[in-house]
């Protein structure tokens, strides 16, 4: 590739691509219409002589070399963006669309207040919730898919405290809570004051586990007692879980907040986890680069208003969840 006659504004599309993973969305973004997007890629795929992008039925993934090319192009588009726009960010007057990676549960709790603060002060920013399909969503911010996840990363908060000052993500704490175990009020054992460890053992269950994973977090605490659960039912979202509950005779580990704000709280019954979980500690984590971005920074400060205003569970800032550090996945 020949730097001096490459068109610049080919890398604009280039990343509006890797980020969408879509040319219609893509093309949105850029104020573009889809052939002038394809084309640009097509310029682009010449002038690289790879292929940058494959197509499926979604839209297209970056090949190796695209992913290859991604981090230095990203970096020296979030430099030029910082030259050019140096009086900052205005919400009330400024479009910008942000990606936040959570799963259900934190939407659940998080975002009607989010979204109410956006419209209450006239915020022309527009919001995409996007699943989290693993306890690490690193690589969705590093690939530029999500601006911000939000939720509980213990996996993450062990690494980041690894890796130090060399890490490229920051975790900032959010709120805690617990987990209970909920069922429908009918339920046998919700007659009892408290949940025994032999009659959770002997109910049947559903698990929770938007990774994906046949064992979670519960399951390797009853082993580490030598005890273990009969699971009916694996789902990936906690609203899943909680209707199946109330519908049905089985419990289910949730988050309490979740409960609170599922519309579902009156049909349930909540007791204590009769062993050892570790609390829940919802994080906010971002990569590095958008440290400096104006727009970024509002965002930010915006869900941690609306967080401080819920006042959910305990507040950000107790002595033991310091930040760089979070939390399991709900499994």
């Amino acid at each position: 590739m020949n730097f001096r006659t490459l068109d610049l504004n080919l890398l604009r599309v280039f990343g509006a691509v890797m980020v969408e993973r879509n040319v219609t969305r893509a093309a949105a973004q850029l104020a573009m219409t889809q052939p002038a997007v394809s084309n640009a890629l097509r310029r682009l795929r010449e002038a690289t002589g790879d292929e940058l992008f494959v197509t499926v039925p979604s839209g297209v993934l970056p090949t190796p070399q695209a992913e290859a090319l991604w981090p230095e192009v990203r970096a020296a588009l979030d430099s030029l963006r910082h030259a050019f726009d140096p009086q900052g960010f205005e919400p009330t007057r400024d479009e910008r669309s942000f990606s936040l990676a959570m799963a259900d549960a934190t939407a659940t709790v998080l975002m009607p207040a989010l979204i109410g603060a956006l419209v209450g002060r006239h915020a022309r920013s527009d919001l995409r919730v996007l699943p989290l399909a693993s306890r690490d969503p690193r690589p969705q911010l590093d690939n530029g898919g999500a601006d911000l996840a939000l939720g509980f990363f213990p996996e993450v908060a062990a690494a980041l405290a690894a890796e130090g000052s060399r890490a490229a993500t920051t975790l900032e704490p959010l709120y805690a809570c617990e987990y209970v175990c909920a069922m429908r009020r009918e339920h046998e054992l919700a007659a009892q004051p408290a949940l025994s460890l032999d009659a959770y053992c002997a109910a049947e269950h559903v698990r929770v586990s938007f990774a994906g994973r046949p064992r979670g977090f519960v399951d390797e605490a009853l082993a580490a007692l030598d005890r273990s659960r009969r699971v009916v039912l694996t789902v990936s979202q906690f609203a899943t879980a909680a209707r199946v509950v109330h519908d049905s005779d089985l419990l289910s580990v949730l988050p309490r907040s979740f409960v609170a704000a599922s519309g579902l709280a009156d049909g349930l019954v909540l007791r204590a986890v009769p062993f050892e979980l570790p609390r829940i500690e919802v994080g906010m984590l971002w990569h590095l680069r958008h440290e400096r971005d104006p727009a970024q920074r509002w965002l930010r400060d915006t869900v941690e208003e609306v967080v401080k205003g819920l006042a959910i569970g305990e507040p950000r800032g107790r002595p033991a969840m310091p930040r760089r550090e979070a939390v399991v996945d709900p499994a």
